[in-house]
């Protein structure tokens, strides 16, 4: 299928449930792109695939009813193909007229900027090593599954010292003690977030649940073969390699991976070891891990 353009008026609309601010240097780099004389499509699908806001955006707008499409796109290159340059930097432009962020938000936002991309990118290595169908979705996966943090971020005073209490071990789960300063969590948040842009069903869930591994995995008549818990898994084997616990929790030892390692590992079926050779490879590819033992 052609690119099709769409209108201001249908742009504006679709934003307006966009609330993940983008990378500033993303956006940057974006209006650099779009500086050329003949902006290159792929250098800019590249950069909106780096950021959690622009991708879903991305993905809303090629999937929402006025665009029209039969099945579903899950791919942000695809999507950013079929919208085509101009409806493209027409999104861009828009979400940098509302996304003006001040320093405090950019320094407290990289501690979540600064994990999206890198979980990604690895979730999607981990199901290509265990042989998961669909990596695309385990991208995807590992590049949303934090988007409530933003948006918990902007809606209460202190949320990242409450996150470095939930990270410290006193809790049986990290959600827990969201719930118990906020009433509410990055999960559920981000499951709402997820269903707005439009995001697969059982993804949606994974992200509302991605911090009740145990729970899931143990739930009467669930299979450790089912879909969603192997995504679930392989989400967690990222957030862990990629030293969540340090970017976002400020802490020195993962006590969540601690708890659910051994059922990871048992769905995935890896070893200790493989985690350290595939370490390796990630490193190899450019993405710097911390020692997570």
């Amino acid at each position: 299928m052609t690119s099709t353009q769409l209108t201001e008026e249908q742009i504006g609309k679709i934003l307006q449930g966009i609330l993940v601010p983008p990378q500033p240097q993303i956006m940057v780099d974006l209006q650099m792109e779009q500086m050329h004389p003949e902006p290159d499509l792929n250098n800019i699908a590249d950069l909106i695939k780096q950021d959690v806001g622009l991708a879903a955006t991305m993905l809303k707008v090629v999937n929402s009813p006025a665009y029209g499409l039969r099945s579903r796109i899950e791919s942000v290159s695809h999507a950013v193909s079929l919208l085509g340059l101009k409806t493209v930097v027409n999104i861009i432009n828009g979400l940098s007229i509302k996304g003006e962020l001040g320093d405090e938000d950019i320094v407290e936002l990289n501690r979540f900027w600064d994990t999206a991309m890198d979980v990604a990118i690895v979730s999607a290595s981990v199901a290509k090593q265990i042989g998961f169908p669909n990596a695309d979705e385990a991208y995807n996966l590992g590049l949303f599954h934090n988007s409530g943090i933003p948006l918990m971020h902007q809606r209460f005073d202190g949320y990242f010292a409450v996150m470095q209490e939930a990270y410290s071990g006193q809790y049986s789960r990290i959600i827990d003690a969201e719930n118990t300063a906020f009433k509410t969590n990055h999960a559920v948040v981000g499951y709402y977030c997820a269903r707005s842009w439009n995001l697969p069903a059982h993804l949606c869930e994974v992200i509302a649940d991605h911090h009740n591994v145990r729970q899931m995995s143990q739930a009467p008549g669930t299979s450790r073969e089912s879909e969603k818990i192997v995504l679930m898994a392989i989400l967690k084997t990222a957030e862990h390699m990629c030293g969540n616990y340090r970017t976002i929790g400020q802490q020195d030892v993962d006590h969540e991976w601690d708890d659910i390692r051994d059922i990871v590992l048992d769905i995935l079926g890896l070893s200790p070891y493989d985690l350290d050779s595939m370490k390796v490879a990630f490193e190899d590819q450019g993405i710097n891990l911390p020692h997570y033992y």
